[in-house]
């Protein structure tokens, strides 16, 4: 036989067997629908353990990145590109190595807006802890900050009534105040009728040209405290006698440039500044990615709890395919009297398996994904939906499919023919 033939009668042979396999494919489906046929309700409470199990993976995830997003939400609404800049001690003069307080200055401010082109907004911060006096002889122990009036998009604050002192007020000195909605509360009765109160500082008169709150409740651990007052800094420092600052808020057009922003803010300040000084350099860039790893730590946990449903939905499903081989003796016996290979007796009842498990995964998928989707139909809330939860969901189904329904498989392609015949 020359080359030419020996090429045909092996695509030939290729052919047939291709053909027979697809043969065989269809023939196994076709079984496998009859059986279900045959068995209607055992098929779907078998699907069931699977509709349940897939659901429950895409809800599962779907309830995860909803609490991601609300758990970023609001700490972006603090500030995300916000950079807090403090002075944390040292500074020393020469030879004599004598310690002394090297804060920071508006100098400081300046030079950083002035060197770093991604600083959208900065606001110095001046504490004052005198006591203030209202009408009536009241006299309370309140916070006073002196910051400027980009201070309120630095920290992304939310006027509740009134207005916030703006440039005009701030370059003429103007001796007003906003105050905190608590405090507000608290002293007037309301917000609104705190506004155009007098209080006084050192017996000078301030009066309340609004109210505001943080963008989300920090509940007392940034700056803010439900006591606080805020006025503008050109007045604060005469209270202070001193050009120094406590802090240096900045904000960055861009949260991918507050890392690199942050670095050189530490380094323009820091090169200004004695050597031994030190300067705290703070951004929510590091706790935003902390916040984002653990809830991805806690979606994943969530889904290998879900996934247990679908390895209980496995075991059920192995179950019911032992229970259908046992029931299915006689006529394993006549088709591998027949000629029906060990193969395919094994490809027919894992084929079954896998259909049934794939029957509910496709259920399950519908259901998962119909919960999240009327709510974003019918409400304002858009629920967010990862394709990949669907992926996932899918491709485990299979998976439980093929391993939980090889081992019947296996027990029905290894019964003997002679012995499955006499079965009654």
């Amino acid at each position: 036989m020359n080359p030419v033939e020996q090429a045909r009668q092996h695509a030939f042979q290729e052919t047939l067997m291709s053909a027979r396999r697809t043969m065989m494919l269809s023939e196994i489906v076709k079984l496998a629908v009859d059986s279900f046929r045959a068995s209607k309700l055992r098929f779907a409470l078998t699907a069931l353990g699977m509709v349940i199990g897939t659901a429950s993976v895409i809800l599962v995830v779907t309830i995860g990145l909803t609490g991601k997003r609300f758990i970023l939400d609001e700490i972006q609404k603090i500030g995300t590109n916000m950079v807090e800049v403090e002075y944390s001690g040292g500074g020393a003069t020469g030879a004599e190595n004598v310690l002394y307080n090297d804060y920071l200055t508006r100098e400081d401010e300046s030079a950083v807006v002035n060197q770093v082109p991604s600083v959208l907004h900065s606001s110095p911060m001046l504490e004052m802890h005198d006591r203030i006096s209202f009408g009536g002889g009241v006299v309370k122990d309140t916070l006073v900050l002196g910051v400027t009036p980009e201070y309120k998009d630095v920290r992304n604050l939310i006027v509740i009534s009134g207005r916030f002192f703006d440039d005009e007020d701030e370059g003429e000195h103007i001796k007003c105040a906003v105050v905190t909605e608590p405090f507000a509360r608290e002293m007037f009765g309301s917000s609104d009728e705190a506004i155009g109160r007098t209080f006084s500082i050192s017996r000078i008169p301030f009066t309340i040209i609004g109210t505001f709150k943080e963008s989300v409740d920090t509940f007392g651990q940034s700056e803010i405290s439900n006591q606080t007052i805020l006025v503008p800094y050109s007045v604060a420092r005469y209270f202070t006698g001193t050009d120094t600052v406590k802090q240096i808020f900045f904000s960055i057009r861009n949260m991918d440039q507050v890392p690199d922003a942050s670095k050189e803010i530490q380094r323009i300040i820091a090169s200004r500044h004695k050597r031994n000084s030190v300067y705290t350099v703070f951004n929510m860039t590091e706790l935003l990615t902390t916040a984002e790893s653990i809830s991805n730590i806690l979606t994943a946990v969530l889904v290998m709890v879900a996934a247990v449903t679908l390895a209980v939905g496995g075991v059920g499903i192995m179950n019911i395919m032992l229970a259908n081989v046992r029931s299915r003796i006689r006529e394993i016996g006549i088709r591998k009297a027949l000629g029906a290979t060990y193969r395919e007796i094994k490809l027919q009842f894992l084929a079954e398996a896998v259909i049934i498990s794939l029957a509910g995964g496709l259920i399950g998928i519908l259901v998962g994904l119909a919960v999240p989707l009327s709510i974003r139909f019918f409400t304002d809330y858009p629920l967010p939906i990862s394709p990949w939860s669907v992926v996932i969901a899918l491709t485990a189904a299979t998976l439980v499919g093929v391993l939980f329904g090889t081992v019947p498989a296996t027990r029905a392609a290894q019964l003997d023919p002679v012995e499955s015949l006499k079965y009654e």
